[in-house]
């Protein structure tokens, strides 16, 4: 254990977890219990400190921890936000300590904070969750497959229905469908829990004419086609017989009996999710919608229809019109409107000027996380785009969180946010994002040296554990505790290339190299490594369909493949559940305290504590051994103590097995193999 005359720096910690701060989530007018630690008997004060004052702390004594000394306050919380950091003195030497550590200065702006009733859902902080993009994931039911030249989509071009599973995406793949539907899902219920997944996010599931479906067409239904089509309907919805070929079969999805009937199945599905003790995340995007809308009906397939309104883009008289903005033209056909990027597709919606477009989504956000529908909750489409105004954008979620959490209180609503996400986490709007800035970009540098998309290579950020444990912290401080808890912390997505072809290092995209390129010389050695990061670090750990099974792809639409039946890494796959499983036994990967104890060039190591559970990770990236030292006693970890290994990945292999490493002085030293990953639990 390392001693100095002066103030031991290492030893000191505290954080927001409960075990230095209890309670954890608490209300206004509660008493909190505030901790801090030093090494044993290596302060003279120790002070809580705030904008406007500085409050010295006692010394407590705490069973099994002869290496500290602990102090602790208790604080009367008030309505307002409660800022904090801690000031340590010894002789003449001063330090502070804040969520980025020791400091010179108390740093406000890393501050930790306390938001008086900010609760995040218990069964989401650190649970396992698995990414579902349906139409790829398994085809159960070919009764309600897209039919060739069912309608037409983008640039004029008809739907097209995929017979071959394997077939990778192309380049411009929004009109190609594969199949893939609930009842694929429902097949595989099975195999979702036995990796030990917690939660099931699906990807968009609403009336939708793309395969990605986030350009909505209906928000009441579950779309047809991966649910139920009872009425196969054949009939032209506008322009004649000329229209025919491309417009025969559309009708389909505004049949409101294959409607209805999909919204009974899916209500289904989530019952038979519940019963194996999962949850169930949907996708909401509620900045724009399609343009096949029934509100905007550019397209024109709802205007004869029985029961559908005129479309804003069909009638200036439409009861839809103030749902969008639009710019000028000869009405209807030369309109223009505010679209998401620019895209005709996807308009953007008005909900300034639009009271009954804003009541009518608040009624959509509580209508699917209640019965008979009974979701756990909420992922957000680029939810920071919503509205005109930023002001307008806080205020429309403020509403949303009232209604979803009225509705159903344990509902989660997390949110797709690149950059700070400080403004819209204070305990008001969204309870978490999915995780970039804090988790998977800075992984991804460390790991690969590659930009998220595979668009960009920096060899200077690769291997730089010093980089990232810094930038790791800084964007973590971001997060309050019960946000960060269920962070959703992602390798991939259907946004961004899979991790595993992250792994070739190579700059690309499926348009240039093809898809067969993304799965060339890629390291099952990095991708291990990196699900080891991910189940041992704060956050809610999510798989994206696939990677558990070892699929390559470049970014969107490359990053879409099917799901290999038949052909997985089984490997994969197995060390995927021996991996959840670790996350799941041990709390302190749930929501344990987190603390660095390596970090240089190819080396991070950091330690996970809460109580009695203490664990060690480090990581070895270069291709030659490396002699740690590791010092576990700043976790806890007794100076004569011993370490039990519970993983090892190296090369091309991983090992489960138990082995035992002993302790000396509070430093455990031994030699990582090459390109290696190694989780330690102490061993009572």
């Amino acid at each position: 254990m390392c001693r100095t005359d002066g103030i031991n720096r290492r030893a000191l910690f505290s954080d927001e977890t409960e075990d230095y701060r209890c309670p954890m989530e608490p209300e206004a007018g509660d008493m909190v219990r505030i901790r801090f630690r030093t090494a044993e008997e290596n302060a003279e004060r120790v002070y809580l400190v705030t904008a406007s004052e500085q409050r010295e702390m006692r010394k407590i004594s705490e069973a099994g921890q002869s290496m500290f000394t602990f102090y602790e306050i208790e604080v009367f919380l008030l309505e307002e936000v409660f800022c904090y950091c801690f000031r340590v003195e010894k002789g003449g030497e001063v330090c502070w300590y804040n969520k980025m550590g020791v400091w010179e200065q108390p740093g406000w702006e890393y501050a930790f904070r306390i938001t008086p009733g900010f609760h995040t859902p218990d069964w989401a902080k650190g649970a396992v969750m698995y990414q579902i993009f349906v139409d790829r994931f398994r085809n159960g039911c070919q009764d309600n497959d897209v039919k060739d030249g069912e309608y037409i989509y983008v640039n004029e071009q008809p739907v097209r229905r995929v017979t071959d599973w394997k077939q990778p995406p192309e380049a411009l793949d929004v009109n190609n469908f594969y199949g893939g539907d609930l009842q694929g899902v429902l097949e595989k219920l099975d195999y979702i829990k036995g990796l030990g997944v917690e939660v099931v996010y699906f990807s968009p599931l609403f009336v939708s004419p793309s395969n990605h479906k986030y350009d909505t067409q209906d928000y009441d239904y579950i779309d047809p086609h991966y649910g139920k089509i009872i009425n196969d309907i054949d009939r032209p919805v506008h322009g004649g017989e000329k229209n025919r070929d491309a417009w025969g079969y559309i009708a389909r999805v505004t049949d409101k009996v294959n409607l209805e009937a999909s919204n009974a199945f899916f209500a289904e599905v989530v019952e038979e999710i519940h019963r194996r003790g999962m949850r169930v995340i949907l996708d909401g995007v509620f900045n724009h919608c399609g343009s096949f809308n029934k509100w905007m009906d550019r397209e024109r397939i709802y205007e004869h229809q029985e029961g559908y309104e005129k479309g804003a883009y069909v009638s200036a008289e439409s009861p839809y019109r103030n749902f969008f903005r639009f710019t000028g033209g000869q009405w209807p056909y030369n309109s223009h409107y505010d679209g998401w990027w620019g895209y005709g597709t996807l308009p953007k919606l008005n909900y300034e000027d639009s009271p009954e477009l804003y009541d009518y989504i608040m009624k959509i956000g509580q209508k699917w996380v209640s019965k008979p529908y009974d979701v756990d909750g909420w992922r957000l489409d680029v939810a920071a785009d919503l509205g005109h105004s930023e002001a307008f954008n806080h205020q429309f979620w403020r509403d949303f969180r009232k209604n979803v959490k009225e509705a159903k209180p344990d509902a989660l609503i997390l949110a797709e946010h690149y950059g700070n996400p400080e403004s819209w986490l204070a305990g008001d709007q969204w309870d978490t994002v999915m995780n970039y800035d804090a988790f998977m970009e800075p992984l991804t540098w460390f790991l690969t040296g590659m930009e998220k998309h595979s668009d960009e290579r920096h060899d200077g950020l690769y291997g730089d554990g010093e980089v990232f444990f810094r930038t790791m912290f800084h964007q973590m401080s971001r997060f309050q505790i019960q946000s960060l808890q269920v962070a959703m912390n992602e390798l991939s997505n259907h946004d961004h290339s899979r991790f595993l072809t992250r792994t070739n290092r190579v700059v690309g995209r499926v348009g240039s190299m093809g898809s067969e390129a993304a799965a060339q010389d890629v390291k099952k050695s990095v991708f291990r490594m990196a699900v080891t990061v991910q189940m041992t670090w704060p956050g809610a750990p999510t798989i994206y369909y696939g990677d558990e099974a070892g699929l390559c792809g470049w970014t969107d639409p490359d990053n879409r493949c099917t799901y290999p039946w038949g052909h997985e890494d089984l490997e994969l796959i197995q060390f995927h559940r021996e991996m959840t499983k670790i996350h799941r036994e041990n709390p302190a990967l749930k929501t344990g305290s987190l603390k660095s104890l390596a970090e240089g060039r190819n080396l991070i190591a950091y330690g996970r504590f809460k109580k009695e559970n203490r664990l060690v990770v480090v990581l070895n990236t270069s291709e030659a051994p490396m002699w740690v030292e590791l010092p576990v006693w700043e976790i806890g970890v007794g100076p004569e103590g011993e370490m039990k290994r519970l993983m090892l990945t190296k090369g091309d292999s991983y090992d489960s097995s138990w082995q035992v490493f002993s302790v000396k002085n509070g430093i455990l030293a031994l030699e990582l193999p090459p390109e290696s990953s190694i989780i330690f639990i102490e061993e009572k």
